[in-house]
């Protein structure tokens, strides 16, 4: 059974929708994962649907002890509830494992020996990285190399429209390349574990930050190539430091301060561009989250799409 929403009565979900949150557990929970976390509950409330919680455990060099607990604990003083019980990736390991190789054996898919030095000297920039140059692709390979995983773009066009940042159009081989779905430390890639994780959880919107807008049209590529439903999308504004940095985990951004759960709301509702008025700061958890939920309104944040991925700076 769904959990109910303590701060807002939320009735189970009856309209079909789901959505959720799915953090890394590379350090705790700071504000810029709190941005993305807040933005996606919202929508699935305003939505009267489920909002579930996946913990993306699936790169253990990155993954500090505790870093999951510590995240999960977070959200739960936060405020947050989530429907069902939590799940975490690397407990389907087997299944990603298993279309990985299927992709391969199918010849959507192809073996890459190729080091990142080799790549970095013949590749061009794209936008989210080096455009791998197709070295591998039509290469034999005899099964004996370490090698990685990489799914074929060639003369694949993907365009989606976005909740907010409007029309996406990309032409995959030319802007993105030939895309890891397992690394060559045997580890899956990003790419294939959500997307194969999303349709097992019926995901029907995607709630998260503008800095993976760019590569979201890999992620439709992959899922029509399974022959799975893609989600609709909405890219949020991305919290970024004085330096213009995003705020993350790797660059070390601060972990929220769980003693003051209404104001770091409030701090991501007034990011947000909601206008929470200020008695707000000094008010119940209860009483924050349910104005957060009567009065979201997502199509403010349409206005920001003109500015470099959706940045904003958080207010000092």
């Amino acid at each position: 059974m769904a959990n109910k929403s303590a701060a807002t009565g939320a009735k189970q979900a009856s309209s079909g929708y789901r959505g959720r949150f799915a953090p890394s557990p590379t350090g705790p929970l700071h504000f810029g994962s709190l941005v993305a976390a807040v933005a996606s509950y919202l929508q699935a409330l305003r939505a009267g649907g489920e909002w579930l919680l996946r913990i993306e455990d699936i790169d253990p060099p990155r993954e500090p002890a505790g870093a999951a607990a510590q995240i999960i604990d977070a959200l739960r003083v936060h405020g947050f509830r989530w429907s069902g019980d939590i799940v975490f990736q690397r407990h389907n390991l087997r299944r990603f494992e298993a279309v990985a190789e299927s992709l391969l054996e199918r010849r959507l898919a192809f073996a890459c020996t190729c080091s990142r030095a080799t790549i970095r000297k013949s590749a061009t920039a794209g936008p989210v990285g080096p455009i791998y140059p197709g070295t591998c692709r039509d290469k034999t390979f005899d099964g004996k190399q370490v090698h990685a995983i990489r799914l074929r773009t060639a003369n694949q066009h993907v365009s989606f429209e976005d909740r907010l940042q409007g029309q996406v159009d990309c032409s995959l081989d030319k802007e993105i390349g030939d895309f890891v779905i397992r690394r060559k430390d045997g580890l899956i890639a990003y790419a294939l574990a959500v997307v194969l994780d999303d349709h097992d959880q019926g995901i029907t919107e995607i709630v998260r930050g503008a800095d993976l807008l760019q590569f979201t049209p890999a992620q439709i590529h992959l899922q029509r190539i399974l022959g799975l439903k893609t989600p609709a999308y909405m890219h949020v504004p991305v919290a970024v430091a004085e330096d213009g940095d995003k705020l993350s985990k790797q660059a070390g951004a601060t972990a929220l301060d769980n003693r003051t759960p209404v104001q770091n709301l409030f701090r991501c509702l007034d990011f947000l561009r909601q206008q929470p008025p200020a008695d707000l700061q000094t008010a119940s958890l209860d009483a924050i989250w349910t104005w957060a939920g009567n009065n979201w309104c997502p199509d403010i944040l349409a206005n920001c799409q003109n500015l470099p991925v959706s940045y904003i700076k958080v207010n000092s």
